[in-house]
Formats: structure tokens, sequence, C-alpha cells
């Protein structure tokens, strides 16, 4: 199973290092020793976190943006038979969905937990801007 450092579970979150330390010392996010003695953080674990504390903050800027098409994430969940699968994950506070391959799936390990990259194309994507202008 992935696990993951404090620095990179903070990253992955969205949150400072700080952040994550409190979670930790909480409770509210489960730590273990790796090899090493250092504290990490289950890739299921966080994936779990991930899910249930994503909540997209209002964007304070009043820029107008077009996102990337790039999501780094976990992977929260899988739900595969013998052809097809749908795999879930967390990107910050996006949830993505994909539909592929139960091969590909295997391919890739992917499993709650597993770090990914989410990549979309697609030939028809809206952007919008406040106050509608052109």
């Amino acid at each position: 199973m992935p696990q993951f450092r404090i620095s990179e579970a903070a990253r992955l979150l969205g949150v400072s290092d700080d952040t994550v330390r409190r979670w930790v010392e909480a409770g509210t996010l489960p730590v273990q020793p790796d090899a090493s003695n250092r504290k990490v953080i289950d890739g299921a674990a966080l994936a779990a976190f991930a899910r249930e504390h994503a909540h997209a903050p209002p964007d304070p800027s009043d820029v107008g943006r077009s996102a990337r098409n790039r999501f780094v994430g976990l992977v929260t969940a899988v739900v595969a038979d013998r052809v097809m699968a749908q795999v879930e994950m967390q990107c910050g506070p996006h949830r993505v969905v994909s539909l592929m391959s139960s091969e590909a799936v295997r391919e890739l390990g992917l499993e709650p937990g597993a770090l990914a990259v989410a990549v979309i194309k697609s030939t028809n994507v809206v952007i919008e801007t406040p106050g509608g202008h052109s």
C-alpha cells in the first residue's frame, strides 16, 4: 500500500505541513512509522480523508481563468469487472471519475490511496469569467 510523508500529504491536500501535523496530533489523520521510523500516512487513509474533507473554497481573486487539464490526486475508489472499471480520484477539492479497461487499472496499479494524474482532453470545454466579459 502506498505511504506518504507529512510534506507529501500536505502538498496533495493543498495545505501546509503544519496543518497536516495538527490533524495528526488531533488524531484526525492516522500516522505510522515507516522502516526509517519517520511518520507516514497510509495512502488509503489519506484518500479517505481527502474525500471526506474536499470542499471547494470560493474563488476570492475575482479573476477569470481557464483550469489546467492535468489534476494530480489520490485514487479513492476502483470498481471493476472483467472488462471495464470506474476509477474515482480526489484531486484537491475536485472529484474526477474515469471509465477505463480493467486491464489498464491492473497495469497502472490503480487502487485506493495510489497517487495518479488525471489528464482530461475534451473538445467541448466551457470557460467562464465573472461579469460576462467577452
